[in-house]
């Protein structure tokens, strides 16, 4: 049961507040993964039905989300958008010698990753075998496997910014 002067009630009355229906079915789209059907964001929005369609129908017009099925139609985030927006984001905020340093040392973790596991990618790591009886060491390479993942994400990303920040050249837009 949730207090209804709890900080977390007064933030989700705030966003619904200050945010337009647009708006809130965007945020809740940002972060599901999931085929999502317009009742769930609706629900999720605090919105209509009615009104997170529209929404999503927008969005997919935009590129920013895509339905799938036809009865109830689904809708999720376009991957493909949101590493766009972020290496747009990444070069925007970002200077070239900036970016190369982070590169640099993403490519310091990457290959320090591969000399502790003796392989060239996390995909090849063995997660448990007999010669790991330890739960924490287990536990442990988990840990690493996904920092792993992340870094070679990251590598991805800021190599994109990176072209895109030396294509601004002198039109970049300081902020």
């Amino acid at each position: 049961m949730t207090d209804e002067s709890s900080p977390a009630r007064n933030a989700r009355d705030r966003w619904e507040a200050d945010r337009t229906t647009f708006q809130r079915v965007y945020d809740v789209l940002a972060g599901t993964t999931e085929p999502t059907t317009a009742q769930q964001f609706a629900d999720r929005a605090s919105c209509s039905e009615n009104g997170a369609r529209q929404a999503l129908e927008q969005l997919v017009e935009m590129g920013i989300a895509t339905q799938s099925g036809e009865r109830p139609v689904r809708y999720r985030r376009n991957q493909s958008y949101f590493r766009w927006k972020r290496v747009e984001t990444l070069a925007r905020e970002h200077d070239p010698t900036d970016l190369r340093e982070r590169l640099d040392d993403l490519l310091e973790t990457d290959r320090a990753f591969q000399d502790a596991y003796g392989v060239p990618a996390p995909d090849a790591v063995v997660v448990t075998d007999e010669s790991v009886d330890d739960h924490d060491a287990i536990h442990d390479r988990w840990d690493d496997l996904t920092e792993w993942r992340t870094v070679r994400r990251d590598l991805t990303l800021v190599q994109r910014a990176l072209q895109r920040a030396e294509s601004f050249g002198d039109d970049r837009v300081q902020v």
